[in-house]
């Protein structure tokens, strides 16, 4: 069984026992989270259902394990032969969840 749910503006597929890195959430490490925006639920191949744009009464249960920041990213801009150069880093906050259960 597995289930596509959307959080901070991703779609991710997800099964029971998964790890995800997912956009910050505001909860705390060992928090449990309720995922109610479900786009698509699956048994098996033939048994799917799809929502539009949700699907109702459906919702994934998750554990955050922790709160984290991702590697850094440079990003460097240039203009040749115009002297500028401009040199930047970002870390982007995830949370990372670990699905327990989706439940119909």
């Amino acid at each position: 069984m597995f289930a596509v749910i959307k959080t901070g503006g991703k779609q991710y597929k997800v099964k029971e026992n998964d790890i995800i890195f997912v956009e910050k959430l505001p909860n705390k490490k060992d928090d449990s989270v309720n995922l109610n925006e479900i786009l698509l639920l699956s048994n098996d191949d033939k048994n799917i259902k799809i929502g539009t744009p949700k699907l109702k009464g459906i919702s994934v249960k998750a554990k955050i394990l922790e709160q984290k920041k991702l590697k850094k990213v440079i990003v460097f801009k240039k203009k040749r032969r115009k002297n500028y150069k401009k040199k930047n880093g970002h870390r982007q906050n995830v949370t990372v969840l670990k699905i327990l259960k989706i439940s119909k």
